[in-house]
């Protein structure tokens, strides 16, 4: 196909996207669950066809205002409706409605007597773990909480704002981008991805900010800023705690600026949280138990040991060991090996990403937001396809058994661990090529 024929192709799929994203709102609409899933699979795979499209073409401004528009009309329709897939955006809301009170949002559960004059229709009865679960956000998220629904307490509202962080991700990857010399078109992994359509757009997912602050930290590393590149991983950490595993690859060694100032971050915006004393530490610690990953049975490969074995209720702490000693020898390799690129920071920031994920097997799908914009500097199909693939743990969500489980971890993990074996034989092979060629 000639370049024409590929940047055609790449307008009817971007097409196809919107069309695929209107049926998915109007089964939203009509409440089939089933049928919003398998829309959001079948974007997948228009989705991946366009990313193929988008590497066969040199960078054009066309092509690039074309990804742009999409990706915002891909958006609108999804903002103005309810949250479908996840109601945790209502509990951003409730978190600011009683910080705004004057109420440290750590204190109380949300059906707390304490807190019964701020109870409402519109947002108080769709709190997910009301009866029982303190807020798990940590002070950053808090903060962002409470400054949205001083503009309005409405979900739109929140929706919105993280649409904001989820504009400046795609401003922050064009340029960075761009300053790696790379084409900005490849923005469109991350600005049409299925993900921040449903998982952003749709639901309100704070993890809009944390893919915000930890491209921040990468646009901030590549500028030789290690300063904001610790400030930006803190904060994101500060939301949620991923943007701390890719915190060894954008140290540079013996550095003290960027671990400093991410230290000071954290502790600066803790202290106004302080006076709940230990339960600053919110919903977490009953969240590890309640996903199981403190018996280990909420591991994939804790899951298949123990098929493959038939033995359950495998240990799970030399497995915690495994995965600290794992990722302690990543975390080094990456921080002190001499790679040939000024740009390693970026490849050792996805390889501590995938170790994470392999070994942690996150079970809900917005947490691969994570991966697209690393998937955007570094090209991996094989994680790309996990990403595409996450929506299938929607099907554990609505019916939770160990049987079910355990089939769509293989699915969606098994497939990843062969085409990472099929990816590494294929390089493998032409790496093979290319040095016979040059003798």
């Amino acid at each position: 196909m000639t370049i024409g024929g590929y940047r055609l192709a790449l307008a009817a799929l971007g097409t196809g996207l919107l069309f695929l994203q209107g049926i998915g709102l109007c089964l939203q609409a009509a409440a089939s669950f089933d049928g919003v899933i398998a829309v959001a699979l079948a974007e997948g795979a228009t989705y991946l066809a366009a990313v193929y499209c988008i590497s066969r073409v040199p960078t054009n401004r066309r092509t690039f205002l074309l990804i742009l528009v999409t990706a915002a009309l891909l958006r609108l329709g999804t903002v103005v409706l309810p949250p479908y897939l996840s109601t945790d955006v209502y509990r951003y809301v409730w978190d600011g409605r009683v910080q705004a009170a004057g109420i440290n949002p750590y204190r109380y559960i949300p059906a707390d007597d304490a807190l019964t004059p701020l109870r409402d229709e519109a947002i108080y009865p769709h709190i997910n773990r009301a009866d029982y679960a303190h807020t798990i956000y940590p002070p950053a998220a808090q903060i962002i909480y409470f400054v949205v629904t001083r503009i309005s307490e409405r979900v739109t509202a929140m929706k919105l704002a993280m649409l904001v962080f989820d504009a400046a991700t795609i401003g922050f990857l064009v340029l960075l981008l761009r300053g790696l010399g790379a084409p900005p078109d490849r923005v469109l992994i991350y600005a049409w991805h299925p993900l921040t359509l449903w998982e952003i757009a749709g639901s309100g997912h704070v993890d809009a900010v944390v893919v915000a602050f930890l491209v921040l930290a990468l646009l901030a590393r590549h500028r030789r800023m290690p300063a904001l590149a610790g400030v930006s991983i803190a904060l994101g950490t500060l939301v949620k705690l991923f943007p701390l595993v890719i915190a060894p690859a954008v140290y540079r060694p013996w550095d003290w600026r960027m671990p400093a100032a991410l230290g000071i971050t954290v502790v600066v915006f803790y202290l106004p949280y302080l006076s709940a004393g230990s339960g600053v530490l919110g919903f977490l610690p009953v969240y590890l138990g309640e996903e199981r990953l403190a018996s280990g049975s909420g591991f994939y490969i804790l899951q298949l040991a123990s098929f493959l074995s038939g033995q359950s209720n495998l240990p799970v702490v030399p497995y915690l060991g495994g995965i600290g000693v794992a990722f302690a020898c990543t975390a080094v390799f990456v921080s002190f090996r001499r790679w040939k690129s000024n740009d390693s920071y970026l490849t050792g920031s996805l390889i501590l990403a995938i170790v994470f994920f392999v070994f942690v097997t996150p079970h809900y799908p917005w947490y691969y937001l994570w991966l697209l914009p690393l998937l955007c500097l570094v090209s991996y199909w094989p994680a790309l396809l996990l990403t595409v693939a996450s929506f299938l743990l929607y099907a554990v969500l609505e019916e939770r058994s160990p049987a079910r489980e355990f089939l769509v971890n293989s699915l969606l993990y098994g497939s990843f661990m062969l085409a990472a074996l099929i990816h590494l034989c294929v390089h493998r092979r032409q790496s093979i090529a290319a040095t016979q060629a040059k003798s």
